[in-house]
């Protein structure tokens, strides 16, 4: 799920970090630690935050994210999209998602289409006229939603509009953040409020993070009278410290990161050659990826929770991938790990070919 960036077993440097926190200072200690330092300042440094705090997980990261916009504009509402995942506690896979999906389902407010700043503009002024926008909550790449990339005039028509809201832009990379070296708020010149951060950044162990502009993380300074806490026995574990410092300063540095989303670049274009004239599509950025069916025949797609899929499609094409030695998430999801030979790609791309071949009947638009 985009956590296993370094693959199955860990690289020397992260097995290293790992065996030294266990035996140099120890797996959990209830208290701040040289390396929750060394981290914070790394993810400060690559992803320009003037603060950040750990979590145990991205939906973590998410709610205190939320409960610090809410805190810091004392306001309530949320402003999410359809295709969003946000954790476990906030999915909305669509714009009539039901409340079983999300905590205080009450506070969100969903925009129908992604990618369509005009669409999301009419949405986050009529909440910020009611008096109650907190924040806008969005991901530059859509994962659990089909990989579906935000177009950069979208993002930064939808900062623009918040901030003129007065709300908190708060830009969801605890996926993406793999995508580039600053996280695609980098690449695409963001500048969000704040950030949640997650999966792979922890090097294996559970991990999530929030950062961001100084005055409003502020609310958590513990000098406040009116601070606002965050607890949690496992937020800064050793184990996560270490081995998250190891990965993203010795592994996962900026120029692996760049040709590691070229090699998935140069992987995606490949698949949607192979794919061309099919109901097979895929979509993505980078080392992530996206499968998609569709009886129309696509090649591309600007808003997940809108596409008509052939889930029936989907699953053979997975159970056949599965069958010939390739497993990814059966929703249609991939996430490169690295160190996976080009061998292996090659095979992939070559039993996607034969699978379109053999099932052309089936597939042919």
């Amino acid at each position: 799920m985009s956590a296993g960036l370094y693959s199955h077993s860990p690289p020397s440097a992260i097995r290293a970090a790992i065996l030294s926190a266990i035996d140099d200072t120890g797996l959990s200690l209830g208290a701040t630690s040289l390396g929750e330092q060394k981290l914070a300042a790394l993810l400060c440094e690559r992803f320009s935050l003037a603060r950040v705090r750990m979590t145990n997980s991205g939906t973590e990261a998410n709610l205190y994210a939320l409960a610090a916009a809410r805190r810091f504009t004392r306001k309530r509402k949320v402003v999410v999209f359809a295709g969003g995942y946000h954790g476990g506690a906030f999915s909305f896979p669509s714009p009539s998602v039901t409340g079983d999906m999300v905590v205080d389902r009450e506070d969100f407010v969903v925009v129908p289409e992604y990618n369509d700043p005009v669409v999301a503009a009419e949405v986050i002024r009529r909440v910020a006229e009611e008096g109650t926008l907190a924040a806008v909550l969005v991901e530059a790449l859509q994962g659990a939603g089909g990989v579906i990339p935000g177009d950069k005039e979208f993002l930064l028509a939808l900062r623009k509009t918040t901030r003129e809201a007065g709300a908190v832009f708060v830009l969801d990379e605890v996926m993406t953040s793999r995508l580039a070296p600053g996280g695609l708020a980098s690449e695409l010149g963001l500048e969000p409020d704040l950030v949640t951060l997650g999966k792979y950044l922890g090097g294996g162990f559970s991990f999530g993070a929030f950062g961001g502009r100084e005055d409003v993380m502020s609310v958590y300074d513990p000098r406040r009278e009116d601070v606002l806490a965050h607890s949690g026995t496992f937020n800064n574990n050793t184990m996560t410290m270490h081995a998250g410092y190891a990965g993203l300063s010795e592994v996962f540095t900026p120029t692996v990161n760049v040709e590691f989303n070229q090699k998935g670049d140069a992987l995606r274009e490949r698949l949607v050659a192979a794919a061309k004239g099919t109901k097979l599509f895929f979509t993505g950025k980078g080392s992530m990826i996206g499968v998609h069916c569709a009886d129309e025949g696509l090649e591309s797609a600007k808003n997940g929770s809108s596409l008509k899929e052939r889930r029936d499609l989907l699953d053979l094409f997975w159970f056949e991938m599965l069958e010939r030695g390739f497993w990814f998430a059966r929703r249609g999801f991939m996430a490169l790990m690295l160190g996976t030979p080009d061998e292996e790609l090659d095979k992939f791309v070559e039993a996607v070919v034969v699978f379109l071949t053999c099932r052309s009947e089936i597939f042919a638009v």
